[in-house]
């Protein structure tokens, strides 16, 4: 079991911001493709961003621009700042590392409303 600690949900208004934190096990973290999905009710779950070993990023159409994915290999810890945030990025959001097949966390929600 690979454990995903996640944090920094919450309610938010329209044009708001939030930083999302996920800390994983430095066996893990350091060598593998760490990342975020998001699931809306009624949606499938989607990625939306991965962040490489190296630092390269890649982003869902939908956030770019918008949200910035980072590591910080001194605290084992991915982060996604989500900013200028809007009413359909409202989802229950996963951290998530493709170790083993890939492993996901226990997700926390985001709410984008006046």
């Amino acid at each position: 079991q690979v454990q995903l600690v996640e944090s920094g949900g919450g309610l938010v208004q329209p044009g708001g911001s939030l930083r999302l934190s996920c800390a994983a096990p430095v066996s893990i973290f350091r060598f593998n493709v760490m990342g975020w999905y998001r699931q809306a009710p009624g949606k499938q779950r989607e990625l939306v961003a991965h962040i490489t070993t190296g630092g390269g990023t890649n982003y869902v159409d939908s956030v770019k621009g918008r949200f910035t994915i980072s590591r910080d290999n001194a605290k084992n810890t991915v982060y996604l700042q989500m900013n200028s945030l809007k009413p359909e990025d409202t989802a229950v959001y996963y951290c998530y590392t493709n170790f083993g097949g890939g492993h996901w966390g226990q997700g926390t929600q985001v709410t984008v409303s006046s």
